[in-house]
């Protein structure tokens, strides 16, 4: 019986191999289409962030390599039956070899830490933008599309506040104009991400992150979170649509057109859990609804955060005024207590 489990055992390993090196193919495969649409973006943002990337790669490569390769010039040249290599075996010390030990890895962790110091400031994602695309600022007279994206379980509803519409799994904008998003989620934390725009940022209930991109080439770009969140998640993707300005309005006349309508009641049947979400367009939409996503008070009856955090905040107050009063009421008390004193006497 041993024997015929080790037989069976040596007859399955070249099919092991070959199921393993088919796996580790296909996932090599993957990781490179990810890693060209982040090495190959189309928004400035993205490309600025991709330069980073790049950069800090380089720098960090201007000693691992030479290590690498002195490492294997060291392992040859003083092998054993090299007999022509020099032997020192009292050498303890270089000058020369202590300062570029110590001196080349200081000069680029001084390099990167400038450089993710002004990248930082200049990339972060609650900076309206400067320039739309290398030397060309963003014109005074353009004002950004405000995008407010809420992230449910598990899709993506986008409302244009400007343009009174909504959609869910579809999202547009016109190339060469900037982009505001206003982020916040109904239910679990999320992370909303487009490659090929910028960065990702994440998505919370009860609170309201910012992201600010643009789009400089026409296409069609995907969208998904990054944040796992539940059966659901590895569905919970949309199609990110770059067009000219024209076609961005023949969009917006389309989702007119097509979209039905988004109040209250129809957004907690939307906000029910669900997978593979088609797309669906909304013409008319609730105008306090985002706000009151982002306040957790879809539900009648329900107050704000931003009101309770208000009569909060004025019932502290209160609280303050309360205390004057008793101590005002005590120091009357202490004025009664003298005035006993003097009718004594």
């Amino acid at each position: 019986m041993r024997g015929t489990l080790d037989y069976l055992q040596y007859s399955a390993m070249p099919i092991l191999k070959l199921v393993r090196g088919m796996s580790l193919a296909a996932a090599v495969a993957l990781l490179a289409g990810c890693d060209a649409v982040v090495m190959s973006p189309s928004g400035d943002v993205a490309a600025q962030q991709r330069d980073l990337i790049v950069w800090a790669t380089v720098l960090m490569l201007l000693v691992i390599v030479p290590v690498i390769i002195l490492t294997l010039l060291f392992a040859w040249r003083y092998r054993s039956s090299n007999k022509e290599a020099t032997y020192k075996p009292d050498w303890d010390h270089s000058t020369v070899l202590e300062l570029v030990i110590w001196g080349v890895p200081l000069l680029i962790i001084i390099a990167l830490g400038a450089m993710t110091y002004v990248s930082t400031h200049k990339l972060d994602p609650y900076r309206p933008l400067d320039r739309i695309a290398p030397g060309k600022p963003v014109p005074e007279d353009m004002e950004p599309l405000v995008v407010e994206v809420v992230s449910l379980d598990w899709k993506w509803l986008f409302f244009y506040p400007e343009q009174g519409i909504a959609t869910v799994n579809e999202l547009a904008a016109p190339v060469d104009r900037p982009i505001r998003f206003k982020i916040t989620s109904s239910s679990t934390m999320n992370s909303f991400f487009i490659p090929a725009l910028a960065g990702q940022i994440y998505a919370m209930a009860g609170m309201e992150t910012k992201l600010h991109g643009v789009i400089n080439e026409e296409g069609v770009y995907d969208g998904f979170s990054a944040n796992y969140s539940g059966a659901g998640f590895s569905h919970m993707r949309f199609k990110f649509h770059g067009l000219s300005e024209a076609g961005f309005d023949e969009w917006v006349a389309k989702v007119a057109a097509e979209g039905g309508t988004l109040d209250r009641d129809v957004y907690r049947e939307l906000e029910k859990p669900s997978e593979r979400e088609p797309v669906h367009y909304y013409a008319e939409v609730d105008p306090t609804l985002y706000d009151a996503i982002l306040n957790l008070c879809v539900e009648p009856g329900t107050m704000c955060m931003k009101d309770m955090m208000m009569f909060g905040h004025g019932g502290h107050h209160g609280g303050h005024g309360g205390d004057k009063a008793d101590k005002a009421e005590g120091h009357g008390g202490h004025g009664d207590h003298a005035a006993g004193h003097e009718q004594h006497q």
